[in-house]
């Protein structure tokens, strides 16, 4: 299936024992902002960027979150919030990424292994906050990512990306039983992002 359009959007929901994905919005902007501020050091790398800055404020998160909700409503790119069983903290996010997006449109894209770029049917980025990860909330993240992918996206070719200097993040998609299938790198960023599948 090709990446989902306003006129075959994406699943609104996805329900799990322990947390759910819904759009986010730019009224999420106070819970994300508070995920925001505890991850910022781990989405500094992230990011490879100073984002989000120490002095970053609830009003600069609802500009942010709104450009979100717009995209993902235009069917440019989906962000989903994830959110405990709930739905009052947000524990991280997840972003939905057609292959050709502005960003990777600029990116150098290198094959790691026999693949090809023009294979790809989505990109993956996902985030959950610091305290989060020490309950493995982005294993159980990720496990429940590919089954919705595969089953209630119909996306088969879906890669999952990291920053190579995250090394719990490599770490959480090599013991998925992913491997690194394209090297990324943004103009103006430091370093690589690693692109598994």
């Amino acid at each position: 299936m090709p990446f989902p359009t306003q006129a075959a959007p994406p699943p609104a929901r996805l329900v799990a024992d322990t947390l759910l994905l819904r759009p986010i919005a730019a009224a999420d902007a106070e819970i994300d902002h508070d995920a925001l501020m505890e991850t910022r050091d781990f989405l500094r790398v992230w990011e490879q960027t100073g984002w989000p800055a120490d002095d970053f404020s609830v009003e600069d998160n609802r500009a942010d979150l709104a450009t979100l909700e717009q995209r993902h409503s235009d069917g440019v790119a989906y962000t989903y919030t994830v959110l405990d069983p709930t739905g009052t903290r947000c524990l991280g996010c997840v972003y939905v990424m057609p292959r050709d997006a502005r960003f990777l449109a600029l990116s150098t894209i290198t094959p790691l292994a026999e693949h090809r770029w023009d294979d790809v049917e989505a990109a993956v980025y996902l985030w959950v906050r610091a305290s989060e990860q020490e309950r493995r909330t982005d294993r159980a993240l990720l496990e429940h990512l590919r089954t919705w992918f595969a089953m209630a996206w119909d996306l088969r070719r879906v890669v999952h990306v990291t920053h190579e200097d995250l090394a719990q993040q490599v770490a959480l998609l090599a013991d998925a039983g992913l491997a690194p299938l394209f090297a990324i790198e943004e103009p103006g960023k430091q370093g690589r992002y690693l692109a598994y599948g």
